[in-house]
């Protein structure tokens, strides 16, 4: 579509509100209608099998080399493979021969490609892109994980990447197809957010082997998939097609240098001519894969890792077959070889009208084998993980105060801060060996020094930002090391303040953890009034933890609130007299307890025995303890598939469990209380229940893991409760819909179980939970981790791993994570909150329970007072959100625009008080902020909503329609069904 057309469609609605609307999508200025994508596809012969070659290369944004030397082709002792040598080779090659095609996905690769053209070549490059000859397919910033993303991260990374294709191309440079040929098993939510994105179609690589085995069998390789439960069809249905070979080319037929297939020898008079074996192989493996497919169209994959290097060798190759294969059609041969794109695949598809299996699942967990579960890596480098969730944090906190601070947040008191540099390491971060740790240790350190990085240039813009809403340049600091007790300021200072950032749209309730020196303090808000708090001794595995980066002898505990998009400003100041430090007893506990919660202890073990939720008047059974899983080395006559960064195959199905029983400390006062439990040298957890909280915590500390006894280590936590889950628990999506799994069982196909506890594990982004017609558990976690139900009324979560053996999956080399701080190998901490509910209200405590989990405040400090005439509170919103609302995005756009996403955090049906419609008011939204006019895009934010057109698929078995949503009450009143994200382009002023 052109973009003046795009303006039109808004142009009445911002007429009304005022002011001229500059909507930066595409190219400007007028050009001639483009012939690219479903426009540019050759043609097919109706009476033949049309086989449609895709030359393609697939480039991870980093695996055993980081992402610069990836681009740039640096360390191929490693791995020899440079993609800017990818690019410049191809390029020139689709110059020699209009038929040629090739697509390319990473735009974290191309972006840094065309910024090093010169403006001739890039001209070329957009003829290319504008006659269909180059395809962008996926179009993200990076190729993102399924199992250990949460949705907010890859929403950002999508964006940023289809804002690059669509301000370089325009029209043209928008996918029409996502293509996820490597992730290691497939997410639902991911599916919903493509379809909510405008793709036509989706094309992965990975399934399961008995649900390829049976999906051949039934020719339901292709299908559609309709990925929410809440969201009226075909709002969340994408067409769903699986590759036949991964993403590689069929055997025989690999032309790249790193390939050691013969070419085709074409010259009669040589002894080595080979194109009639050539065409004879082609052939039979063009007419076998045709037969577990249904329509007289497939598609091949021809390429593979890093190829193209030195494309000539592929496209010579590649002519030369379509020549002689389409040669035989005058010996009646019917069979026709093009070139082509999964787009121009994708069309032929849609035009055989036919109707497809509907899938309502997803596609986890992955197995490539009997023995070969791919679970490992939903908790595979732990501490990464972690750090890429808080990095999400502190970029939306950033994007935020940009907006929120104006100009000035990007230059001002402290400098020039931008949040670019954190957008970018976040969403290489996304990338299917990134955050999902199946990258080299020296990538993962570069992943997260890209993080700290980004972080870095945030916190410049922060702290002019809330210099700019406070009033005050009093400089601010950032204690990064809180959660083991470090942070110099606070352990030096005799009096700071401390602000507090509040990234969510409703006020919360936070707890506070500060290492100090001193024995006593006194705390007052912003208003003046004493807040509670206490003084408590730093742990012994604190101490050990944060070794020599701290030496606070003691912690400050107290609780503090801030308001909905803004901050709250608290004062600390040593009292010289006050009471001595809560003390430690060294006792067997029995219980904690506040006005909603009450945990109580075996006193025998130190174990939790129980949980009662005091509100609702109910009690569980719930011990929980720590196991560890002895990972095979793959030296046993079932298999010699070890466990690794992608696999876990424990030796066992039984877990060794680290110690019967815990040494115990408890502190108890007004302000929390805590259990300390010390399990093994390597493995201690505190219980703590604060003053007013309604879940129960379990901060975990694990490792370093002892390898002396030669053996890897998986390491779990397990609770056992009396809840009835008859085989039953639920994970969530990415972060959104949770979604029922069940013991040795797939909703698709008949499993034969060859690993019990493997086979059974499941990503959890940010919760799990069990139930029965009673209770209600759930636990919400800190990072993605795996998990699974193996016992009934038992919930088992993976916290760490250690490994001796490389799992033969590409990576070469062990999960075995040491480093100058942790030499002995790493220590992880990490933490659980758990929630008891009746089931019918469980969603209304654990939506926001996890969103606050994600988002948590941001803490900045000063020393001294605060500077006279300092503002000491703030909210960028006019009034609090409804609890069903969840702010999304709130980023800067351009000079006078925002983009904002309100989501509708609830699912059909899972809450009585929130699983229904609400409507937000656009112009009082925002308390700083005028909005001018406001226009609705897809969830990419490269199209506008009402322009927003997708092919449509017929199911083979229709379900029941959902009741359509209302229309909005008003241009500027937006009403949100449950699950729904709307994404809206704001002018303000």
């Amino acid at each position: 579509m052109a973009v003046d057309s795009l303006r039109l469609s808004v142009a009445a609605l911002l007429l009304v509100l005022g002011g001229v609307w500059s909507f930066p999508l595409g190219q400007e200025g007028e050009r001639p209608p483009p012939t690219c994508g479903y426009e540019s596809c050759h043609v097919t012969e109706p009476n033949m099998l049309n086989v449609h070659l895709v030359p393609h290369t697939h480039d991870d944004v980093g695996w055993l080399k980081t992402v610069d030397q990836y681009f740039y082709g640096g360390r191929n002792d490693i791995q020899h493979a440079g993609v800017q040598y990818i690019l410049d080779s191809v390029v020139d090659q689709l110059l020699k021969n209009p038929d040629r095609r090739f697509i390319y996905v990473e735009t974290a690769f191309f972006y840094r490609w065309w910024k090093q053209q010169s403006s001739g070549m890039q001209q070329t490059v957009k003829q290319l892109v504008n006659e269909g000859r180059l395809e962008f397919v996926n179009g993200g910033w990076c190729m993102s994980d399924e199992a250990t993303t949460h949705y907010s991260a890859v929403i950002d990374q999508m964006t940023m990447g289809l804002r690059f294709l669509n301000d370089t191309f325009g029209p043209c440079g928008r996918p029409r197809v996502a293509w996820h040929i490597d992730p290691f098993g497939h997410a639902r939510e991911h599916a919903s957010m493509f379809a909510q994105m405008g793709y036509d179609g989706f094309f992965f690589g990975r399934l399961d082997y008995q649900d390829r085995d049976r999906r051949r069998r039934a020719l339901e390789q292709e299908l559609l998939w309709r990925a929410s439960e809440s969201l009226a069809a075909p709002m969340a249905d994408l067409f769903t097609g699986i590759l036949p070979n991964g993403y590689n080319p069929p055997d025989g037929f690999c032309w790249d240098q790193s390939c050691d297939d013969p070419p085709i020898q074409d010259d009669p008079e040589l002894e080595d001519y080979n194109v009639d074996d050539v065409v004879k192989r082609f052939l039979a493996i063009a007419n076998k894969q045709a037969k577990v497919y249904k329509t007289n169209h497939i598609i091949m994959t021809m390429g593979s890792d890093f190829q193209y290097e030195n494309a000539i060798l592929w496209y010579k190759n590649l002519d030369k077959l379509i020549r002689y294969v389409n040669a035989q059609q005058a010996h009646g041969v019917r069979v026709n070889v093009l070139y082509s794109t999964p787009s121009c695949y994708l069309q032929e598809l849609h035009r055989a009208n036919l109707t497809w299996a509907l899938k309502t699942d997803d596609f986890f967990p992955y197995a490539d084998a009997a023995h070969d579960y791919w679970t490992g890596y939903f908790t595979s480098r732990p501490a990464l993980k972690r750090y890429e969730r808080v990095s999400n944090g502190h970029l939306q906190t950033c994007n935020q105060l940009e907006v929120l601070g104006g100009p000035t947040s990007r230059n001002g008191p402290f400098g020039k801060g931008d949040s670019e540099t954190l957008k970018k390491a976040m969403a290489v971060a996304q990338h299917h060996d990134a955050v999902s740790g199946t990258e080299k240790q020296h990538v993962a350190d570069d992943y997260a020094r890209r993080l700290a990085s980004g972080w870095q240039r945030c916190q410049v813009l922060v702290s002019n930002s809330l210099a700019v809403l406070s009033g005050s340049t009093a400089k601010r600091i950032y204690c990064d090391n809180l959660n083991v007790s470090v942070c110099p300021l606070t352990e030096c200072s005799q009096k700071f303040s401390v602000n507090v950032y509040n990234p969510l749209v409703r006020a919360v309730t936070w707890p506070v953890r500060l290492p100090v020196k001193g024995t006593s303090y006194k705390v007052t808000d912003a208003e003046g009034r004493s807040v509670d708090c206490q003084v408590v001794p730093v742990s012994a595995e604190t101490q050990a933890v944060r070794s020599r980066r701290g030496s606070a002898p003691n912690e400050l505990v107290f609780q503090v609130q801030a308001p909905p998009l803004g901050f709250n400003t608290y004062s600390v100041s040593l009292l010289q007299d006050g009471p001595l430090p809560a003390p430690q007893q060294h006792r067997a506990p029995t219980a904690i307890q506040n006005q909603f919660l009450r945990a109580t202890f075996d006193p025998a073990t130190g174990l939790l025995s129980s949980l009662s939720n005091l509100e609702t008047k109910q009690t569980i059974k719930l011990t929980q303890n720590f196991f560890w899983y002895n990972a095979s080395a793959g030296n046993n006559p079932q298999s010699n598939q070890p466990s690794g960064a992608y696999i876990f195959r424990p030796n066992s199905s039984t877990p060794f469990l680290v110690s019967p029983t815990a040494k115990t400390e408890v502190i108890q006062t007004a302000v929390l209380q805590e259990v300390r439990q010390r399990f093994a040298p390597w493995v201690s957890q505190v219980v703590r229940l604060h003053g007013d909280s309604r879940a129960l915590e379990l901060e975990w500390t694990v490792g370093p893991l002892p390898i002396q006894d030669n053996l890897g280590k998986e390491v779990i936590t397990r609770l056992d409760t009396s809840i009835n889950t008859a085989e039953y628990f639920y994970t969530d999506s990415n972060g959104r819909e949770m979604l029922q799994r069940k013991k040795d069982f797939r909703p698709t196909w008949t499993l034969r179980q060859s690993e019990p506890i493997a086979g059974n594990y499941h990503p959890i982004n940010s919760r799990a939970f069990i139930k029965d017609d009673e209770d209600q558990l759930t636990v919400v976690t800190d990072r993605s981790q795996g998990g699974g139900s193996v016992h009934n009324g038992s919930l088992e979560i993976m916290l760490h791993r250690r490994l001796l053996y490389d799992d033969v999956r590409g990576v070469a080399e062990p999960l075995n994570e040491t480093s100058s701080v942790f030499p002995e190998g790493l220590v992880v901490r990490g933490r659980l909150l758990l929630s008891l509910q009746r089931p019918d209200g469980a969603a209304d405590a654990h939506r926001p329970l996890a969103q606050q989990e994600v988002l948590q405040p941001t803490l900045s400090f000063t020393d001294g007072e605060p500077q006279p005439n300092t503002r000491l509170q703030f909210s960028g919103l006019q009034a609090a959100l409804p609890p069903a609302v969840h702010l999304l995005t709130l980023t800067r756009w351009d000079e006078d625009s925002v983009l904002l996403r309100l989501e509708h955090q609830f699912q059909r049906g899972e809450s009585k008080r929130n699983s229904v419609p609400v409507t937000v008011n656009l112009q009082k939204l925002f308390s700083t902020l005028e909005v001018l006019g406001a226009s609705e895009l897809n969830l990419s934010a490269n199209q506008w909503k009402e322009e927003m057109t997708r092919l449509k698929w017929t199911p083979q078995t229709e379900e029941e329609p959902l009741l359509k949503r209302p229309g909005d009450p008003s241009a500027l009143e937006v009403t949100l069904m449950p699950m729904e994200i709307r994404t809206f382009l704001l002018r303000v002023r």
